[in-house]
């Protein structure tokens, strides 16, 4: 006698799925299905709109489909980067081994020509905007490196050195469909941050140097070449160095210029990313920009230009977040109703998306700024300038500042509120991508100076240029465009600061104050990118 009808009718069998929710995320176009991001694009990229918003949406389906599911693929900690030192006959190759999945992306992404002269730099941002919404993926990283050693040889092009052409050509233009990739490496063990600690001795050798000693935090260790910082022999300033990997002809042997990687970091985040340890024994390096400046020539063009990068990277994960975030809550039943139909959780999504839309905003502004300005990367300020435009200048070095360190702290917190949408699926790391974004944010804010180290450079940058720009120029000149009442309070402000201790020894009113500037800092950047993201707002409203 057969006591069960039907398959359905199976005590204990588990019919719910996920299928309706995987099927919307899978299907939604990062850039086509995002008004915000539009608008944003269309009110600062102004007249060019129409033909590259066209470029965008043709773009944007690989970035949210197949690039995202191979960056999904290659995160898995199974085929994370690892070393393999020797070949079978005991010659040292140092080969970093990589999944099929990250070769594929790069090549693909690098394939764009993102810096090329023939991409429009808005095109490039938006473009840019949507893959760091993939998470690091082994491509982030690589691309902004890319971007300063491009800066750095632009800025200073030396006709006497003829392989510097050559490596412009590559990591911009491409030379036979192949696209070079760049990386930075400036970070010793002894020094962190701190540049002038920097031991890695530069020979001379003919027109050119020869790298001795060692790089501690070495992230692209797979690039084709490097922008490196050294001490020239006899000498106690920093200089800069392009370093090709691999000399001529060299590549497919595998024999490296004069180095070795000893080993790959194991990161909290960024794991796709070969970050390694290295042992210079003879690289041959070619120099670049002026002698004994390379800590102005990194801070100016390398560093601004990463750091830049970082607070779009952030917009990308904030988005992507309050994206995510807000899908599940539509698609997720709990006691009976949806999870955003939950007061608590309403709020949260609502700050989500606020902070995302306000970081994006922010970040398009600075760009904005970026590119109106003649010469936006400077190794310091020219004092043969003109006033108006050093302070121009130091303005917007102080907001990439801003952003980076505002951007990245606040992005952890975002992270960590869209995760929990998701309740106990939030850290489930095949459900969604948000735990590894996560990771990747907090490992962003560490890089390019971490958050101490930069509110200091702001204080006394601030405080260097007080003959010259008033606390209230400056801050007038960071909030231009906002209330005036705005502008006063927060001048009154760091006047204020200005005069406590907040660098001072360490004792209760020292850290009082240092406490006091961080707010402060936070609360400023904050102001900028309302004021952008109402300046969206107003613009699509006229419409």
């Amino acid at each position: 006698m057969n006591l069960v009808s039907n398959d359905s009718e199976i005590r204990g069998e588990n019919v719910y799925s996920f299928d309706e929710f995987c099927s919307k995320r899978e299907s939604l176009d990062w850039y086509r299905d995002d008004l915000f991001l539009q608008k944003s694009a269309e009110h600062f990229i102004g007249l060019d709109y129409g033909k590259i918003n066209e470029r965008i949406l043709t773009f944007s389906p690989t970035v949210s489909l197949k690039w995202n599911q191979l960056a999904e693929r290659m995160a898995r900690p199974e085929v994370r980067p690892f070393m393999l030192h020797y070949d079978a006959f005991n010659h040292r190759i140092d080969r970093i081994v990589r999944p099929m999945e990250a070769h594929q992306l790069e090549k693909e992404i690098f394939g764009e020509g993102l810096f090329s002269n023939k991409m429009a730099p808005w095109e490039s941002f938006v473009k840019r905007l949507l893959i760091h919404q993939l998470g690091e993926a082994g491509v982030a990283c690589p691309l902004t490196c890319t971007h300063g050693l491009i800066g750095i040889i632009e800025q200073f092009p030396n006709e006497n050195i003829p392989e510097l052409e050559e490596i412009l050509k590559h990591t911009k233009e491409g030379l036979n469909g192949e696209f070079a990739i760049g990386a930075q490496f400036m970070t010793e063990i002894q020094g962190g941050s701190d540049l002038p600690a920097n031991l890695l001795e530069a020979v001379p050798d003919g027109g050119n140097y020869r790298l001795y000693g060692n790089k501690f935090f070495c992230s692209v260790a797979h690039a084709d070449y490097s922008v490196v910082t050294a001490k020239i022999s006899g000498s106690n300033k920093v200089s800069t160095f392009i370093v090709p990997s691999w000399l001529p002809g060299d590549k497919m042997k595998e024999k490296r210029n004069g180095y070795e990687i000893n080993r790959i970091k194991w990161k909290l985040g960024t794991a796709e990313l070969p970050t390694g340890e290295i042992n210079y024994k003879g690289a041959l390096a070619y120099p670049v920009g002026p002698k004994d400046k390379g800590i102005a020539v990194a801070a100016g063009i390398v560093l601004t230009l990463s750091r830049l990068e970082i607070g779009i990277a952030c917009a990308a994960f904030m988005l992507r977040a309050s994206r995510e975030a807000n899908l599940y809550s539509d698609f997720r039943t709990v006691f009976g109703k949806k999870v955003k139909d939950y007061p608590l959780a309403a709020c949260k999504l609502k700050y989500i998306e606020n902070a995302a839309q306000r970081t994006t905003a922010g970040a398009f502004k600075i760009y904005d700024t970026f590119l109106r300005l003649e010469r936006p990367l400077n190794p310091g300020l020219d004092s043969d300038l003109p006033m108006e435009v050093r302070k121009q200048l130091f303005i917007f070095r102080e907001l990439v500042l801003l952003q980076k360190i505002s951007t990245t702290n606040e992005g952890v917190k975002v992270l960590n509120e869209a995760m929990s949408i998701f309740a106990g699926h939030g850290v489930m790391e095949e459900f969604s991508s948000l735990p590894r974004i996560f990771r990747d944010v907090v490992v962003n804010e560490q890089w390019e100076g971490p958050r101490n180290l930069l509110l200091t450079q702001i204080y006394r940058d601030i405080q260097r240029v007080t003959e010259w720009l008033s606390p209230s120029e400056f801050v007038g000149g960071v909030l231009h465009g906002a209330a005036i009442e705005t502008i006063h309070e927060f001048s009154l402000q760091l006047e204020n600061l200005l005069q406590k201790p907040v660098l001072g020894i360490v004792n209760e009113a020292s850290m009082e104050a240092a406490t006091e500037w961080d707010t402060f800092c936070s609360a400023l950047f904050k102001a900028y990118q309302e004021l952008a993201l109402n300046e969206i707002e107003a613009k699509a409203n006229i419409k």
